[in-house]
């Protein structure tokens, strides 16, 4: 077995610029708008394609780590936005992706418990399995209009 040959060992990995159009605008699929197309509307379209060579995850030990700061110290709410943010990944990313989420050190008064919560396979189940909570997860995931 021959060891595989990539083309480029150390790419170069940019952040990614917020894009120049609002896609949710209705104006932006209205076929009676006559406009041009530009090199940024094509870039826009194929942005999101991934190198093959080069995943943004590792096949081998996949997972995300996600720190978050809630707006006050003392924020009553902190352990349901992280728990909205391991729903929103777990519902965006590949099954076999593993989530880390927490509070950043030093921003809530009870930082530990939270992260203890968070990272608590049985408690974040035991959440998700109840629907008042869902719906109240799926709330904070709703998109603005």
């Amino acid at each position: 077995m021959g060891v595989e040959r990539l083309d480029n060992v150390a790419p170069v990995i940019y952040n990614v610029k917020p894009r120049d159009i609002d896609i949710q605008k209705s104006s932006a699929y209205d076929e009676n708008i006559d406009d041009p197309i530009d090199a940024r509307e094509v870039f826009d379209y194929i942005r999101d394609i991934n190198d093959p060579e080069h995943p943004f995850y590792d096949t081998e030990d996949p997972w995300v780590d996600v720190s978050f700061t809630p707006t006050i110290p003392h924020c009553s709410l902190a352990t349901l936005i992280g728990l909205a943010i391991k729903v929103k990944l777990s519902r965006s990313l590949p099954p076999n992706m593993k989530t880390v989420v927490h509070i950043t050190p030093g921003t809530h008064n009870t930082e530990a418990a939270i992260n203890k919560q968070l990272a608590d396979k049985e408690r974040v189940a035991a959440a998700i399995d109840n629907p008042s909570v869902m719906r109240t997860v799926n709330q904070c995931l709703k998109g603005r209009e």
